[in-house]
């Protein structure tokens, strides 16, 4: 069984959806959170499990789905890094790239 971590960049995916989402109904915002969490409980005992990120050529660079959501993820060892968690729709790399422009 290996470790699960959330890095502080997913949690605050994570809060940005659920702030979005209760702007309707805090109920299923709580809902979503809860679930999708729960979508990543089997990486504990199957790490590789979901499918390599399309975008990165890393085996070790993994995603599971949850909806519309990508919950992205990094095998290092006996460690799993659970690093973002983005809609589908997103060009999330795009993105990346102009922060780390800016931060240049």
């Amino acid at each position: 069984m290996v470790k699960v971590t959330w890095a502080p960049s997913a949690l605050d995916d994570i809060d940005s959806i659920a702030r979005y989402i209760a702007e309707d109904s805090a109920e299923m915002a709580s809902l979503f959170v809860r679930r999708l969490m729960e979508a990543t409980d089997r990486l504990q005992e199957f790490p590789l499990s979901g499918r390599m990120i399309p975008e990165v050529d890393d085996p070790n660079s993994r995603e599971v789905i949850y909806g519309a959501y990508r919950i992205m993820h990094r095998v290092e060892g006996n460690e799993v890094w659970i690093t973002g968690v983005v809609h589908g729709a997103r060009d999330w790399r795009h993105e990346r790239s102009l922060n780390e422009e800016g931060n240049e």
